[in-house]
């Protein structure tokens, strides 16, 4: 004897709502490899966090519902989300941004390597910073505190009741200046240390023109430049949990 299958229309609008939101965080949000991975378990792990929060899902009332106002507060969602995930980038973004600072400088600009999170020739500094600030990413517990605070706007403002303060898009757009202020902080003492060996390198060629110093800056600087590198790698997590602070309440403010 056969079954007939019924699904709640109400159900299933709040499921497309939330998978909205949070597939359109997944854009951004900097997960290790997740822009390398396949689109399948992109598409898992958006609905599997959409599942985990089914407790905060909004209730809908599907009478009161057509197709052009779904779609409306689905577009809505999904640019909520993206909002959200663009917010968060800007962590990596910063580190990526101070990486290339130091390898123009030091000449780590000349050994590339593959991105493993995008598969393209990359510098090998960049690539490094780019995963260190996605481990950081978890190792902080930043992704715990976003899908809590994911849960918690959910249940004050559901889908379909959302409206979006136009000062939150300035403070957003502003926080990309963020980037460049983060990046600058974690290379500013390499950046001085490498002005110091250029100073040095500059009285040597005027005391002794014979010196061969192209070939000599360049080792040198390379070695500075990985020491003292060495040493700022301690305070790397110390300066991404102060910069997320600062991305936690934007987001805050983005779903409130």
């Amino acid at each position: 004897m056969g079954t007939d299958l019924h699904v709640d229309l109400g159900l299933l609008y709040s499921f497309l709502l939330v998978l909205a939101r949070v597939s359109g965080a997944f854009i951004y949000v900097p997960l290790p490899g997740i822009k390398a991975g396949p689109e399948p378990a992109r598409v898992v792990l958006s609905m599997g966090t959409t599942f985990v929060l089914f407790a905060s899902w909004p209730h809908v009332d599907p009478s009161q519902v057509n197709i052009a106002v779904l779609m409306g507060w689905m577009f809505a969602e999904a640019g909520l989300g993206l909002a959200v995930g663009l917010a968060t980038s800007f962590l990596t973004e910063g580190f990526q941004v101070g990486a290339q600072i130091v390898s123009l400088q030091a000449g780590f600009s000349f050994a590339t390597t593959i991105d493993p999170t995008s598969g393209a020739d990359s510098g090998v500094l960049l690539t490094v910073a780019q995963m260190a600030a996605g481990l950081l990413f978890f190792a902080t517990g930043l992704d715990r505190q976003i899908l809590m605070i994911f849960a918690q706007s959910l249940q004050t403002h559901p889908p379909g009741q959302l409206h979006i303060n136009p000062s939150v898009v300035t403070a957003l757009i502003a926080a990309g200046g963020m980037v460049f202020v983060t990046g600058l902080r974690l290379v500013l003492p390499l950046l001085g240390l490498l002005l110091m060996v250029e100073i040095s390198l500059a009285l040597l060629a005027r005391l002794n023109s014979q010196l061969q110093l192209t070939m000599l800056a360049f080792p040198i600087k390379l070695l500075v430049s990985l020491g003292l590198l060495a040493w700022l790698v301690m305070i790397f997590p110390k300066v991404f949990e102060k910069t997320s602070h600062s991305i936690l309440q934007l987001i805050k403010n983005i779903l409130s």
